[in-house]
């Protein structure tokens, strides 16, 4: 069976309650308690997008994530990720918002019920295979008039956009992000936030090009890049904090 969203989370109560909530909203979700029960869950079905928590019991989260990316291209939001974006939208309480990098859709969806009831999402995704299911995820949830899906390369897209944004979300092709700063910047609003995430890399980003393999070795050099920018940029105050595999919290002043 194909689910919408599989939760990886070793408190019964919390993943009951997640599931039945994503069920109520249109979206099709299953728990496992750790990482056998994934190991299990994968014999027979399959997930568009997997909510891991990465203190599991059983096992080391971490690895588990790891693994889940080097073997299948599913999408994965860490509980501590949503609940820090929980936290950051009820207390900046934006009006708009910018996401780079849509996915399936789950973050949009976060962001959706976390946000003002009048907040406004724009969220822009490339890869073609998962447009259509976060244009799907959208419909079934009722969120359609609150968030638009801008389809294509956001090098592109974000160059063609105007107006201020009160908080951005990137989530998107990680050696890219140095590439996409001077449009976020242009577009980000006076006292508004940029969360960058996924910027350690596994812990790889603090070490030394060599002790990284050759092949990240491109992606290593400009993640380094982009968080030195984002510290030194005088637009910005920055802070990094090691929530999930790393998040940079930017205001701009």
């Amino acid at each position: 069976m194909v689910y919408d969203c599989l939760m990886i989370e070793d408190e019964a109560p919390l993943a009951e309650n997640t599931c039945k909530y994503l069920n109520l909203s249109g979206i099709d979700a299953a728990a496992v308690s750790g990482v056998e029960g994934y190991h299990e869950f994968i014999k027979g079905n399959t997930a568009r997008m997997i909510l891991l928590d990465i203190n599991l019991k059983d096992g080391c989260g971490y690895n588990l994530c790891r693994q889940i990316r080097e073997e299948t291209q599913v999408p994965i939001i860490r509980k501590s990720m949503q609940s820090l974006l929980k936290f950051l939208l009820q207390l900046s309480k934006p009006k708009s918002i910018l996401e780079v990098g849509t996915a399936v859709g789950f973050s949009a969806l976060l962001m959706s019920e976390y946000g003002p009831e009048d907040c406004r999402i724009t969220t822009i995704e490339k890869y073609e295979k998962r447009i259509p299911i976060a244009k799907e995820n959208f419909r079934r949830a009722g969120k359609e008039d609150r968030i638009t899906l801008l389809e294509g390369d956001a090098a592109e897209i974000l160059k063609g956009l105007e107006g201020a944004y009160d908080f951005i979300f990137m989530d998107a092709a990680k050696g890219q992000y140095i590439h996409f700063l001077p449009d976020i910047l242009r577009l980000l609003a006076d006292g508004g936030m940029l969360v960058s995430d996924n910027v350690l890399q596994d812990g790889d980003v603090i070490e030394s090009r060599f002790a990284v393999t050759r092949r990240n070795r491109t992606i290593h050099a400009r993640m380094r890049e982009y968080l030195y920018e984002l510290k030194h940029h005088p637009w910005l105050e920055t802070v990094i904090l090691p929530v999930g595999d790393g998040v940079t919290l930017s205001i701009r002043k």
